[in-house]
């Protein structure tokens, strides 16, 4: 099985819903029932200001997330809350070890502002979308906004930094080619800078 890691737990607005309904008339842990480490932490304040990195809407759709993760409402994520995630996803038996990674990842407990912290330093790695249109449109030389999805896979797995088989199928799985074989690759870099299809 693949080794998880927190891009793996997607935002499925579909079941947003269910997962609020389901936690109302549930509170979230209060400073003085943290652990330690992460009330000091909160007492202390943020040395960094992860809120200007993303929009408000942005924010609403993480804090919905951290929300549906946050199994047993309180207020941090931890290695259970990780396992019954991946549960809902399908993803069953997943490693101690594989779980413990992903926690460790923190800098101490996983509160909603680590949870962000954490995906504001992972998206800020992320090229601009320009620069991966770009890149995609130097293969689409009849500028069709498309390119053939077995094109694509054999470039990723013969340049650069080349893909394996699995990696590839993970990309196709998360975002799949039509039923001509061509990947929409317009959308494909919006999903990739904005977590989100375009309407």
């Amino acid at each position: 099985m693949d080794k998880c890691c927190w891009t793996d737990i997607r935002h499925d607005p579909e079941n947003t819903q269910e997962a609020f309904a389901a936690g109302q008339g549930k509170t979230t842990a209060t400073v003085e029932e943290a652990p330690r480490r992460a009330r000091k932490r909160v007492e202390g304040g943020a040395s960094s200001n992860v809120f200007s990195m993303f929009d408000q809407s942005q924010i609403q759709e993480f804090k919905e997330a951290f929300t549906i993760m946050d199994q047993n409402r309180d207020g941090f994520i931890d290695k259970e809350d990780l396992r019954d995630t991946f549960a809902a996803l399908g993803r069953i038996n997943v490693k101690n070890e594989e779980l413990e990674a992903m926690v460790k990842e923190a800098p101490g407990p996983i509160n909603f502002t680590v949870f962000l912290t954490m995906f504001g330093e992972k998206l800020k790695g992320t090229d601009p979308e320009e620069t991966i249109l770009h890149a995609f449109k130097v293969f689409d030389t009849e500028g069709k906004g498309f390119v053939k999805a077995d094109f694509i896979k054999e470039k990723l797995m013969t340049q650069a930094d080349r893909f394996s088989e699995e990696e590839v199928k993970q990309m196709f799985a998360a975002f799949p080619p039509d039923v001509c074989g061509n990947l929409d690759y317009r959308n494909l870099c919006y999903v990739i800078t904005h977590g989100e299809e375009k309407d």
